[in-house]
């Protein structure tokens, strides 16, 4: 039992956790891209399209990797962990990627600061695996001494971005997805997501 065996309908039933939509950014201006991300996406675009691994590795961690440089490489950026947290409440199980100010080494520290998931074409399929990897994040945290007001996380199928914020026992869902063609917009959602838990 695990992250992957939440459904979007169970977040509630199971976790206690409200789901609502909100506009988590109003008046959200675009990041400034590194210069090389536009030829690193455009060079992974092609090899995206056959695997969630494929997009993992082609088109969602170079836009991690630029998120890191926009924050003076502070960021920490943990690749398939596992995030074993509460078996009995299925909080187990491997995460595509987390998010951490914590030194980069190759184990989970924290505090935790966002989960991004990705999907091959399924957004609504992986929105009850990342509310729960995200709860699973702050009990982590406070397990950890590293209690942070809001944990952020992204369910992405690499072409669109929906972005999740968790605050106590609500998950608001952002009311709009950002698409790979504005990811001047997907950076700053990060960026405005990660400074409200921690300075960016």
């Amino acid at each position: 039992m695990a992250y992957t065996d939440f459904s979007f309908d169970r977040i509630e039933e199971e976790l206690g956790v409200r789901v609502h939509s909100a506009d988590l950014f109003p008046g959200l201006a675009g990041a400034v891209p590194p210069g090389w991300l536009a030829d690193t996406l455009q060079r992974g675009l092609g090899f995206s399209l056959l695997t969630e691994k494929a997009r993992s590795e082609f088109i969602v961690a170079p836009i991690l990797l630029a998120l890191r440089e926009l924050t003076g490489n502070r960021l920490s950026i943990l690749s398939g962990p596992r995030l074993d947290v509460d078996a009995d409440r299925r909080l187990t199980g491997e995460c595509d990627f987390l998010l951490s100010f914590a030194e980069n080494v190759p184990r989970v520290r924290g505090p935790l600061f966002a989960v991004v998931e990705a999907k091959r074409n399924d957004i609504e399929g992986g929105l009850g695996q990342c509310i729960a990897q995200m709860v699973g994040a702050r009990l982590f945290n406070e397990r950890n001494g590293h209690p942070t007001p809001e944990v952020a996380g992204c369910v992405t199928t690499g072409e669109s971005w929906q972005f999740l914020r968790l605050t106590g026992d609500e998950a608001s869902l952002h009311t709009r997805r950002f698409f790979i063609n504005g990811v001047e917009m997907i950076l700053a959602a990060f960026l405005n997501l990660l400074s409200r838990a921690a300075p960016v």
